[in-house]
């Protein structure tokens, strides 16, 4: 995507090979315009022995299941846009336990650096970019099928939220019960 205008000087934007990849320039001053993925911060979230997880009512994914997520702004740090996150889609107040991830994929305008996290104070609501809120225990986690069309972030998305809810998932199977025979 060509930028029409630069943004510092106001001079229309031209195509130009940099690094091997065309990229918008500005003949002018030199601005060359980078398009870097936005990160996002992710949380699954365990508050009451349970998986948090909020219905998305916008894109990607609009209507599935997901932890809350969302962009992290600038000025803040991305343990703090995750927190933050949490609170504006769920309600809750969390305290982060771990670094889960991070997913990147060459099509998508966005980087997901996902966190372990348990609650530490506020009350289960469906707040900012949720219609719903709910808690789900580790065998009776929502079955959702991969999305049928869409965008190749709604695909990759999938992908992510599936593969972290089933690590989280497999993690709280309870063990086998295994009985050995006496000799």
């Amino acid at each position: 995507m060509t930028a029409t205008f630069c943004s510092r000087c106001a001079t229309p934007m031209a195509s130009a090979l940099l690094g091997g990849k065309e990229r918008s320039r500005c003949p002018a001053c030199g601005f060359v315009l980078w398009r870097n993925p936005a990160p996002v911060g992710m949380a699954l979230i365990e508050h009451e022995g349970k998986l948090v997880l909020i219905r998305r009512s916008e894109a990607p994914l609009a209507d599935y299941w997901a932890p809350p997520a969302g962009y992290v702004e600038c000025g803040e740090s991305v343990p703090a846009a995750v927190c933050r996150e949490a609170q504006e889609e769920c309600g809750l107040e969390i305290e982060l336990d771990g670094l889960l991830g991070v997913w990147s994929q060459a099509d998508v305008d966005v980087l997901i650096v996902a966190y372990a996290a348990h609650s530490s104070g506020g009350s289960l609501r469906a707040g900012d970019d949720a219609s719903d809120a709910r808690l789900f225990d580790a065998m009776e986690l929502p079955s959702q099928p991969p999305p049928t069309g869409g965008t190749a972030t709604d695909h990759w998305f999938y992908g992510v939220v599936a593969e972290t809810i089933s690590h989280w998932r497999e993690a709280r199977r309870p063990a086998r019960n295994l009985r050995r025979s006496a000799p």
